[in-house]
């Protein structure tokens, strides 16, 4: 699970002060509008790991998790929350209160991490891609429509371009993320895709990686590609240094592809991931877009 796709994520979540560890809170972002990425960040990475994080019960996370909701609407109503996550309802009221931020994109968060739990606890995966889509709809997306909020660009096809990319984002996350998920209980492949290649338990068990999941994933690499570059776009119609930091995250999510490519798509025992060395590459592209 990753609500948080084009965020860092080794973030320790112990006060907003911390803000400054995940890129859109960057230098590139113009400092004004740091405490409210702050307060959404902190947000959405302490439900997330009150939903995936320690040994608690599914029954115990949910319970949480509501608890969680209902300060959520406190601080939306302006009142004051329950006290169990200053850190997170002190700056975010102050958000909510300053930039107006939309209770409902704030609130898909938690159904999406609701939903993960459940899953995870009956074991059960996302039937094909419009079901997928729907869940990313709801973990990704509304982070990328909260920060163009903040920058004022509201247009339908700049929110259409910006899901596209949170979305892909948090596609490329599960295909990277494979040999962590996996063992966890956790089955982002889509059933009917799955199925079609013969990919069940004993093809994602075995080593090395079976030729139908390789098939599997090669597939599902390009259509997260093909997503994300159908809303490259938006770097376009971001404003001011913002831009051009979306720029770094579109061509993060692209490079992570070209190294689970490099990998022949085997992220069911290996997790690619980003290093200096393509930081240079990532620049070259991003320049070019």
């Amino acid at each position: 699970m990753n609500a948080l796709p084009t965020l860092k994520q080794n973030a320790t979540p112990q006060t907003v002060d911390h803000y400054e560890n995940f890129p859109v809170a960057s230098v590139l972002c113009p400092a004004h509008l740091r405490p409210p990425i702050a307060a959404i960040y902190w947000f959405a990475r302490t439900a997330d790991d009150i939903a995936d994080e320690g040994p608690a019960p599914a029954a115990q996370r949910l319970a949480d998790l509501s608890a969680f909701r209902a300060d959520l609407t406190a601080a939306a109503a302006g009142r004051s929350a329950s006290g169990r996550w200053p850190q997170v309802f002190g700056p975010l009221h102050a958000a909510m209160a300053t930039w107006k931020l939309p209770e409902p994109l704030l609130a898909d968060l938690l159904s999406a991490f609701t939903q993960d739990i459940i899953k995870t606890d009956e074991e059960t995966g996302y039937a094909d891609r419009a079901e997928l889509l729907d869940y990313c709809q709801r973990s990704a997306a509304p982070v990328g429509r909260l920060l163009l909020h903040l920058y004022g660009v509201d247009d339908a096809q700049s929110l259409q371009y910006s899901d596209a990319i949170c979305n892909a984002l948090q596609l490329i996350n599960f295909w990277q993320d494979l040999s962590l998920d996996l063992p966890r209980g956790r089955f982002y492949l889509p059933q009917d895709r799955s199925q079609h290649y013969g990919v069940d338990a004993a093809a994602l068990a075995q080593q090395p990686q079976s030729p139908a999941l390789t098939r599997l994933m090669q597939e599902n690499v390009a259509w997260a590609r093909a997503l994300m570059l159908s809303g490259a776009p938006l770097v376009h119609r971001v404003p001011g240094r913002a831009g051009w930091e979306l720029r770094l995250v579109v061509q993060g999510g692209l490079r992570i592809l070209d190294k689970i490519e490099a990998l022949g798509y085997a992220t069911r025992h290996t997790r690619p991931t980003v290093r200096k060395a393509d930081v240079a590459v990532m620049l070259w592209r991003a320049l070019w877009m």
